[in-house]
């Protein structure tokens, strides 16, 4: 889910291996397929929080997911993230598809968790940001920044080393959830240096047959490990002295991390369709699906849904939460949803940008061809 106006665009119309960033008017209906699957988990996972706690499979289930689900979406992110170069073009899709929804729902998830708890309080942390909207400041802050990783010359390393750093870090501080966004970082730096015939490596037959054994050993190792691990470690988030841990296992827990979530994610990728499918229309919407999910998952557990003997026992009917968490997020990602909300997420604002004059057109227009990034 990129968040930028790319998503308000029609459904593929172009083969598969001409997909990507760079496809001309038409969609990749992998990666829809891909970004529509990803909202599914992240609304499962968000449904299943309130039970983690009654179940060790239900916790086994949530630290599997939550080890691969953002990491797919980030770097889903920095391959459509390849093209910005800065330019006002550029810039002014990225306030519109980007900073406007954080702006908004950061309002809205502010005023609505107070109405809650019933809290009167009037500050407004527009730089603390609430629950869900940590990952559309991310996303602004990670494309400012995609220049520098462009010029660099081992960008994932470094980005690995930030990471690291940022881990065994407690003085970093939680404004803007700095902590989120370096240790997030890797994999938007891995979606930047990735082409299409990466994601084509690891849908080959091979993966595929593959891809559901690693997921089951994956939640074995989940459920052996529920009890011994700390969850919060999939939130990246903390630093390892937080977690109880001294500095230097911060940087081993990012590398063990990485390479969990690439796997886990390789796997994801494997067994997406290529192909159009009933939902990959909804992949245009992940953005909407994301944002407003929040609130009836915030007023669920608010509101007692989930106290009592029958949502209690849903932590042995694991199915029932993900079937009515996969209709609810569907159902925000359909197009009648995006029309409605859309001045919100994606609105114009052409009253807000200046007019570029026709040297500047011009220079743009060159400098476009000029970094069009390859694949």
């Amino acid at each position: 889910m990129s968040g930028s106006r790319q998503d308000a665009t029609p459904t593929a119309r172009v083969p598969r291996q001409a997909g990507g960033p760079d496809a001309g008017k038409g969609r990749d209906a992998f990666f829809d397929n891909a970004k529509f699957l990803a909202i599914v988990l992240v609304a499962a996972g968000h449904a299943w929080e309130p039970l983690r706690g009654d179940s060790r499979t239900v916790m086994a289930f949530y630290m599997a997911v939550y080890a691969f689900h953002m990491p797919a979406f980030i770097i889903i992110a920095g391959y459509f993230s390849r093209g910005f170069d800065g330019s006002p073009r550029r810039v002014a899709r990225l306030i519109t598809g980007v900073v406007v929804p954080y702006v908004v729902f950061q309002l809205a998830y502010t005023f609505f968790m107070r109405w809650l708890d019933d809290d009167p309080s009037t500050y407004v942390p527009l730089f603390e940001p609430r629950w869900l909207m940590w990952f559309l400041l991310a996303l602004f802050i990670w494309r400012l920044t995609v220049p520098v990783w462009r010029a660099v010359r081992w960008p994932l390393p470094l980005a690995l080393a930030i990471a690291g750093a940022a881990t065994a870090s407690p003085t970093l501080g939680g404004d803007l959830q700095m902590q989120r966004v370096l240790q997030f970082l890797p994999f938007f730096v891995l979606g930047l240096c990735l082409k299409r015939e990466h994601f084509d490596l690891v849908r080959r037959r091979a993966v595929r047959m593959l891809a559901l054994p690693v997921f089951a050993g994956a939640l074995l190792v989940a459920y052996w490990a529920a009890p011994r691990m700390e969850y919060q470690w999939f939130y990246h988030r903390d630093t390892a002295q937080e977690l109880g841990q001294p500095w230097w296992v911060g940087f081993v827990m990012t590398l063990v991390l990485f390479a969990c979530a690439l796997t886990l994610t390789a796997c994801f990728f494997a067994l997406v369709p290529g192909r159009t499918t009933w939902f990959t229309a909804l992949g245009a919407g992940t953005l909407y699906g994301y944002l407003l999910h929040g609130f009836v998952v915030a007023g669920a557990v608010e509101w007692g849904w989930y106290d009592g003997g029958p949502m209690r026992e849903m932590a042995t009917f694991l199915p029932i939460t993900t079937a009515v968490a996969t209709v609810g997020v569907t159902l925000m990602c359909t197009p009648v949803v995006q029309r409605l909300f859309r001045p919100l997420m994606e609105p114009k604002m052409a009253w807000f940008f200046r007019r570029p004059g026709p040297e500047e057109r011009l220079g743009a227009d060159r400098g476009a061809r000029q970094n069009r990034p390859a694949g």
